[in-house]
């Protein structure tokens, strides 16, 4: 069985996870932490569809000259 050397998937790695993180930020700034980190995937995700639209607006026009 092959394995990776950085899965983490079991619930005690999971454990120790969450516990060295609540004990280097603190209970106070967890929440905060989440709300930054889910408001920066927000607009990473925004961003990423604005790109295809641009690009494929930009085919669109190119087809639009060529005919």
């Amino acid at each position: 069985m092959l394995t990776l050397p950085f899965a983490l998937g079991g619930v005690p790695e999971w454990t120790i996870i969450l516990l060295v993180v609540l004990l280097l930020f603190g209970g106070r700034k967890l929440p905060q932490l989440a709300r930054s980190m889910g408001s920066s995937i927000t607009q990473f995700k925004k961003g990423l569809k604005e790109e295809v639209k641009d690009e494929t607006g930009e085919i669109e026009e190119s087809k639009d000259e060529d005919a």
